[in-house]
This record gives structure tokens, C-alpha cells and sequence, in this order.
């Protein structure tokens, strides 16, 4: 008797637990779907998840991360910039509407304004930094444009080829309008 009394109370616990557990999954089944209806879309994260983890933000890759394709530069005589960028460059530039030279740069696009209409132009960030196969050749024609950079790179002249202490071997120089441009031979781009 003291078995039966025994086997039906494990048998009222087993049914009281397997009714809570259904009554688990069928309540966790509608909190999931009620915060699928209120959750924001997933096309962009939180401005605050972001600025909590950088790291993680830049490494997720999206359907909707920007694509550098063009870079401005000003200058104060579109006709002398053309010719300078097409002899620096080895390469010739496509005159646009606006006053403009585009240059192809790889994937990017080198613009280059002219704004003398409007003022004096701003020069660009501290570099704009170009990748070239052979880094003699480019040297060559920025000594015949005499636009070799005067400024001191790690304690060596900056207008000369050098290995930088990141292993870049490369060279600056800069337009009449002010503009640094550094030139590094390919296979030796630090990635960082």
C-alpha cells in the first residue's frame, strides 16, 4: 500500500511539472513572439551598442558598410593641376563639369577642384596616400615636377625613398596648392 501511495504522488508531481513546463513553453512561446513584434529592425545596430564595443562594430560586417569612391582635393588653377596630376600620376585626368579633373585611382576617385572662384583652397588631411607598383618611377617624375616634400618623417627626409619604421618603403611629396600626397611601393603597405 505504502507503494502505491507513493507511485501516486510521483505520478500528481510528474503531471502538476509537465503541466507548469507546458504552461513555460507556451508563456516563453509568447514573450519570444511579442518581442519580435516590438524589436527595432536589424538593419542598423543601436547608436549605443555601437559606442559600447567599437572593436565588435567595425569587425561586423554589413550589406550597408560605406565604400570609399572619391577623394577631394582643392587647388587654385584647375589647367596647372591637370597637368601636374596627369605627369605625377603617369596618367590622364578626365576634365567634369564644375571645375573639376577626375583622376582613376584604383577603386577611388582623386577630384580635383578647382576653387579659385570662390576663394583659397584647403589643403587635404595630413596625406593622401597612393599605392604604386613601382615606386622609382613615381619618384622620378615628382623630382622633374620638383614637388618632393621638405618635411622631416621619422627623422628622415620625407621627399626621400625611404623604409619607414613600419616597413613601408615609400616617399612624400606635395602640390603647389599645399596638399601632402605620400607614394608607398606595393607589397610593403603595412595593413596595421
Amino acid at each position: 500500500m505504502m507503494a502505491t501511495k507513493k507511485q501516486a504522488a510521483g505520478k500528481a508531481r510528474a503531471k502538476k511539472t509537465a503541466t507548469k513546463k507546458g504552461s513555460l513553453k507556451k508563456a516563453t512561446a509568447t514573450r519570444k513572439a511579442s518581442l519580435k513584434k516590438a524589436a527595432p529592425s536589424r538593419k542598423a545596430a543601436p547608436a549605443s551598442k555601437a559606442k559600447k564595443n567599437p572593436v565588435a562594430a567595425s569587425e561586423h560586417k554589413s550589406a550597408d558598410t560605406p565604400t570609399l569612391f572619391r577623394l577631394n582635393i582643392e587647388v587654385g588653377n584647375l589647367d596647372e593641376a591637370a597637368d601636374f596630376y596627369g605627369e605625377l600620376f603617369g596618367i590622364l585626368g578626365r576634365k567634369q563639369a564644375g571645375s573639376r579633373c577626375y583622376f582613376t585611382c584604383g577603386a577611388v576617385t582623386l577630384q580635383v577642384v578647382d576653387v579659385s572662384s570662390q576663394g583659397q583652397p584647403h589643403t587635404a588631411a595630413k596625406a593622401l596616400y597612393f599605392l604604386v607598383n613601382d615606386l622609382d618611377a613615381v619618384f622620378a617624375r615628382a623630382q622633374r615636377l620638383e614637388c618632393l616634400s621638405g618635411e622631416s618623417v621619422h627623422g628622415k627626409s620625407g621627399g626621400a625613398i625611404s623604409v619607414r619604421p613600419w616597413g613601408e618603403r615609400s616617399f612624400y611629396a606635395e602640390d603647389k596648392w599645399g596638399n601632402p600626397l605620400c607614394f608607398v611601393e606595393a607589397g610593403t603597405v603595412y595593413p596595421g
